[in-house]
């Protein structure tokens, strides 16, 4: 039998009521949270600074993207 449940005031509580006898011997196995998945913001920041490209590259951005003339 494999029953779910939570911490509650620093108690196993669980989820649903469970017919055991008193005494009975159970195992508890503590199940961690997954880690969260970064968000795209997250996953952005941080590949942020890490292009690299000509000193230029902010001034003359259109040059480089779409090759309009460059600028001095």
């Amino acid at each position: 039998m494999t029953y779910r449940g939570h911490i509650k005031d620093g108690r196993i509580a669980l989820d649903e009521p469970a017919n055991l006898t008193e005494g009975a011997e159970v195992y508890v196995q503590v199940i961690e949270p997954a880690a969260p998945h970064p968000t795209i913001w997250e996953k952005l920041l941080s590949i942020a600074g890490t292009v690299e490209g000509p000193e230029d590259w902010a001034r003359n951005h259109d040059h480089y993207v779409h090759g309009s003339p460059k600028r001095p």
